[in-house]
Parts: C-alpha cells; sequence; structure tokens
C-alpha cells in the first residue's frame, strides 16, 4: 500500500497535538483565519479600485465627447 491510510493520519494528529498543545492549534487557526479574511479584503477593494478606475476613465471619455459635441454646434452656429 502506497497511499497514507486515516489510521496514519490519526497517528501523525496525536502526535502533533502531544508536541504542541491544542493552545497552539487554536492560535494557529485564529491566525490562518484573519490572514484569510485579510486577503479576501485586499482583493475585493483591489477589484473595487479598478471598477473605479474604469468608470473615471468612462466618465472622462463622456465629458470629452459632450465637449467635443458642443464645441462643433457652437461653431456651426457662428457659421
Amino acid at each position: 500500500m502506497a497511499g497514507i491510510s486515516i489510521w496514519q493520519l490519526a497517528i501523525v494528529l496525536v502526535i502533533v497535538v502531544l508536541l504542541f498543545g491544542t493552545k497552539k492549534f487554536r492560535t494557529l487557526g485564529s491566525d490562518l483565519g484573519s490572514a484569510i479574511k485579510g486577503f479576501k479584503k485586499a482583493v475585493s477593494d483591489q477589484d473595487a479600485d479598478a471598477t473605479f478606475d474604469e468608470q473615471k476613465k468612462v466618465s472622462s471619455a463622456v465629458d470629452e465627447d459632450t465637449t467635443t459635441a458642443s464645441s462643433e454646434k457652437q461653431k456651426e452656429k457662428s457659421e
């Protein structure tokens, strides 16, 4: 048998708990949860910034088109 059985994993887990104690596992779980939460927040903030930048580009392009159109209308009226 080349694979690891459930009994082998259980024995390793018991040894690790005896070596480090349950308090270390609680703090490890808490730290891991905080790290994942921070990562998700950073990714969502980056997505929000990218969306804001895209909206800013679109609105500036619309403003330029509006300005160009109004200046063309003024030229047509003056002619």
